[in-house]
């Protein structure tokens, strides 16, 4: 048994495999938990120190943990909430028909709780591990709870693997707690003290979010590296080899470089590489949807910032033109297709980047930028300044330097940032 400091008293309500590990789990550093199921097999199994299916190295810990009277399991509500100080709902939310997410057992489980909580003298947490979509807590839990103020709901997340879960649970690598009620998340996070990591505190629907995003994410690195593997395969190539590889740069490739909700990217290289790795696919009869979807995604994501910035009123003045901060590469920067939309709606529009001077850019950079907008030259502004007393609204289209940044606070003009800059008013939830 590993020491968690203060020990609390949790019921767990389904032991499934997340149930049945995280209520293990937690008795095995020192909490005093509950498991509730309405499966008898489940509960016997429980009591009797075995698990009712397998996963390696949770038999050790369940048969520990009954003999040291930390875990036990029941059918009873009532009995599990009478000294419960949190209550954790890990029951299963299955695909439904159309793709939506079921959530009869996070109802019923909800239910049974409030029909349980008349008389109880201490408060209650009701934390949410299932994986339920943005909003359930508050339009499900929180509801059903509403009668009794000494019940507060947050979103605890899990991050289990089927086949590993224990080692992901004593070892995590991302721990989540969110809600609207301050204490209660740091009350929930303080059970996972003895794990050693700092746990993530957010908001109660953020906390709901990053369990779709996580997995989601998993979805598309898996695949992404069977379509690169794939091609590699049909050009005789070891896709295994090209992967294992790519994931050496841990600066770009293995990291956070790029995984920020922002603008749509752009220049010389991404666009250009993706469809020649689309039409190589296609002449090998080979389809890569993941990689083919990319730049239709990419367009969509313009798509969305162009309807967000039509919706301003007034004359635009728009920061950056070139595809990202810090070049004047124009080369298929999304911000001048947008200029394009706006031109052709009859916005009035002026723009300033401090890497474009005109006269300055040659070559294929210049002959892009003039046949995309010949009179380009007219709407360039020299200084921001201008571009900050001219315009009723800003639209930020790449991250601006301090002094940049700075400068755009201090004219006071709203402003619509496409590219999340700290610096800058966050980009409204229809363009991120």
């Amino acid at each position: 048994m590993q020491d968690t400091g203060e020990s609390s008293r949790i019921a767990v309500f389904g032991l499934g495999y997340v149930g049945c590990v995280t209520a293990a789990c937690l008795a095995h550093v020192g909490h005093h938990v509950i498991g509730v199921d309405s499966d008898s097999h489940k509960i016997d199994q429980i009591r009797q120190g075995r698990t009712p299916f397998y996963e390696p190295g949770l038999d050790e810990i369940v048969r520990a943990s009954v003999e040291s009277g930390r875990l036990s399991a029941t059918h009873s509500v009532e009995d599990a909430l009478r000294d419960a100080d949190i209550a954790l709902l890990c029951v299963g939310t299955p695909s439904e028909r159309n793709g939506n997410l079921g959530l009869d057992q996070i109802r019923r489980v909800v239910g049974d709780i409030a029909a349980h909580l008349a008389g109880r003298s201490k408060p209650l947490l009701v934390a949410v591990r299932s994986t339920v979509f943005p909003g359930t807590c508050e339009e499900i839990v929180m509801p059903a709870l509403a009668d009794y103020q000494d019940v507060k709901v947050v979103s605890n997340p899990e991050f289990l693997r089927e086949g590993c879960a224990v080692r992901d649970f004593m070892e995590p690598s991302l721990i989540v707690v969110g809600g609207k009620d301050a204490a209660s998340v740091k009350r929930v996070a303080s059970i996972y003290d003895s794990l050693g990591v700092e746990p993530c505190l957010v908001s109660l629907r953020t906390a709901e979010m990053i369990k779709y995003a996580c997995n989601a994410f998993h979805a598309v690195k898996i695949a992404f590296a069977n379509e690169i593997g794939a091609l590699a395969g049909r050009l005789q190539l070891d896709g295994r080899e090209v992967m294992e590889t790519l994931c050496q740069d841990r600066k770009l490739n293995v990291s956070a470089a790029y995984l920020k909700p922002g603008f749509a990217f752009g220049g010389s290289c991404l666009p250009k590489d993706l469809r020649a790795l689309s039409y190589r696919a296609s002449r090998l009869d080979l389809k890569l949807p993941l990689l083919e979807a990319t730049l239709p995604s990419n367009d969509e994501q313009l798509d969305r910032a162009v309807q967000a910035v039509l919706n301003l009123p007034g004359r635009i003045g728009v920061i950056g033109l070139a595809f990202k901060e810090d070049t004047d590469d124009l080369r298929e920067s999304p911000m001048v297709t947008m200029l394009e939309y706006l031109i052709g709606k009859g916005r009035d529009v002026r723009v300033y980047d401090p890497h474009i001077q005109l006269d300055s850019i040659y070559g294929s950079n210049r002959n892009f930028i003039l046949n995309a907008i010949p009179h380009i030259g007219r709407l360039l502004e020299p200084q921001v300044d201008g571009l900050l007393k001219w315009a009723d609204h800003l639209v930020v289209a790449q991250k601006p330097s301090a002094d940049l940044a700075s400068r755009i606070a201090a004219s006071g003009r709203p402003v619509l940032d496409l590219v999340g800059s700290a610096s800058s008013v966050p980009a409204p939830a229809a363009i991120a």
